[in-house]
């Protein structure tokens, strides 16, 4: 009696049946992918501790009169240098008698809205050069190259004090000053990601059906380099915070008697010499919550990015 094959019997493969199985599977789209990166990204302590005390800090500078205490500019001499949990001051007074906490919680307004305007602004100026010298290169790379690297051998904070100087320190002089000086450093990100995309199918295949390059540029490359730039974006924030720190403790961009972070530890520093540590660490503690937060996202996208 002979026997008949049947296809695949006997762990033979059946290429015919291989197909139909994968044609049947559902193909992966780049929705998938965003939405596992987003379960993944939440999924992660160090991530969800970070935007706690981010988010925790942009409420307080959205809303302060709802969890101060206080009002900080109201000053009682007969409450001068109070300790912590002493009289009613969670963080005890200053030399002004004005209350620690409640200025604690009002100083983050300025930060938390000059640091992210203008990281949003440095961030469309480096994306806008990092598309045109990556995609474009040739002379055109070569020199905005070079402008970049002479900006870059300067310090921030030197040439926003230069600047500064000869400008009205106000908050919009401050988001224009820092985002253009951080809109070259985040190009060059940018810049290295659109080189690896450059000569890839999709690219190659957008410029044979005679697409703009605007279009190419901007449609096709960006959203393929925007974890990148989503990394580069919060590490800049971080040193945006410290640049705002760094200009109000010296005098910029604020007023004395201001609940700046940056302002009020410039103004109470000397009253560590007194042993009065409170009204200087409070603020300088909270600043280093912040871009210790900022960090902790930052790390949490870069390590998912790096996969």
């Amino acid at each position: 009696m002979t026997a008949v094959a049947v296809p695949g019997a006997g762990g033979a493969p059946d290429p015919a049946a291989d197909a139909a199985a994968e044609s049947r599977a559902p193909a992966v789209t780049a929705k998938d992918v965003r939405r596992e990166l987003r379960r993944q990204l939440f999924r992660s302590k160090t991530f969800l501790g970070g935007m706690i005390i981010i988010l925790f800090w942009a409420f307080c500078a959205a809303f302060p009169a709802v969890i101060a205490t206080d009002d900080p500019s109201r000053q009682d001499p007969a409450s001068k240098w109070v300790r912590p949990f002493t009289d009613g001051f969670l963080f005890g007074a200053d030399r002004s008698g004005r209350d620690v906490f409640s200025r604690m919680v009002y100083g983050a307004r300025e930060i938390m809205i000059i640091a992210p305007a203008a990281v949003v602004l440095g961030t469309l100026i480096g994306i806008t050069l990092g598309l045109l010298m990556g995609y474009f290169g040739g002379p055109l790379d070569d020199v905005i190259s070079r402008i970049i690297e002479a900006l870059m051998s300067l310090p921030v904070i030197l040439v926003a004090l230069l600047a500064l100087s000869a400008l009205d320190a106000s908050r919009l002089t401050i988001i224009l000053l820092i985002g253009f000086l951080f809109g070259p450093i985040i190009g060059r990100t940018v810049r290295a990601a659109v080189l690896t995309e450059r000569n890839l199918d999709y690219v190659r295949a957008a410029e044979l059906r005679g697409e703009r390059s605007t279009y190419i540029m901007f449609v096709e490359i960006l959203p393929n380099v925007v974890g990148p730039i989503i990394v580069e974006f919060t590490v800049r924030l971080g040193y945006a915070v410290f640049t705002m720190a760094g200009l109000a403790f010296i005098g910029f961009g604020t007023q004395p008697g201001s609940p700046d972070w940056g302002r009020t530890i410039f103004e109470e520093r000397s009253s560590l010499l007194s042993d009065v540590w409170w009204p200087s660490l409070v603020p300088a503690l909270a600043l280093a919550s912040l871009v210790v937060a900022i960090n902790m996202v930052a790390d949490a996208i870069q390590g998912l990015v790096d996969r």
